[in-house]
């Protein structure tokens, strides 16, 4: 399939079929406090809300459909469980900042920050559904080999969006990392599982998706 038609189908993808855009994109920046309550909770309402990210080259976004929650230091699949390190000092930061690291050698992994100051935990971003600047995230994954492959995986959203190391640390009430609110999602179409990509403490619930979302992801953590 040429990447222009690809780019034109996800313009009427899942949820832009039944919603205006105008709900998402104009959406206000959700503010610190949304951020700073029980991680699983912050993780549920983040489905349907929109992370937008602005660099030189434009700005890219996408309709958040699956999350999952990292509890903290006795959470052996959270960071936080090797204690406060270099690598892991944002995630002990204040609520409502990004948390971004580095996996494979390859892809960086975008995470919001949540609860208090000194309580390590955030929510891991897995998949979006396109948006806005979807030719911008075409340029950056020419590869791809279906629509859906554009987002739906932690590393590839944030190589579609231009989320890089850089940015961690940074206020998501500000350039160049937003997240927006939307219409929230109804219950009935929110699905909890086991976190996935992982293998300490991965029988816990912590995984959040729109159900029947075709931008959700299917397997391992990758990009």
């Amino acid at each position: 399939m040429a990447r222009r038609d690809i780019a034109s189908r996800v313009e009427h993808s899942t949820l832009l079929g039944s919603r205006p855009r105008a709900a998402y994109h104009r959406g206000k920046v959700l503010s610190r406090d949304f951020y700073n309550r029980e991680t699983e909770v912050v993780a549920r309402d983040m489905l349907g809300t929109v992370l937008e990210c602005e660099t030189d080259d434009g700005v890219a976004s996408g309709i958040i459909v699956e999350t999952e929650a990292y509890l903290g230091e006795h959470d052996l699949a959270c960071h936080a469980a090797a204690g406060r390190t270099a690598r892991t000092e944002h995630l002990y930061g204040p609520p409502g900042i990004a948390y971004v690291y580095f996996i494979y050698g390859m892809y960086w992994c975008f995470n919001a920050v949540t609860r208090e100051a000194g309580e390590p935990s955030a929510v891991l971003v897995r998949a979006l559904e396109p948006l806005d600047g979807i030719a911008l995230m075409h340029k950056r994954r020419p590869r791809i080999k279906s629509e859906t492959d554009l987002t739906n995986g932690p590393g590839k959203l944030s190589t579609a969006l231009g989320i890089v190391g850089s940015m961690t640390g940074k206020p998501l009430q500000r350039k160049p990392l937003v997240i927006r609110e939307a219409e929230p999602i109804d219950d009935a179409l929110v699905e909890i599982t086991t976190r996935i990509g992982i293998t300490k403490s991965a029988d816990w619930p912590l995984r959040y998706t729109i159900r029947g979302n075709r931008f959700v992801s299917r397997g391992k953590l990758s990009g």
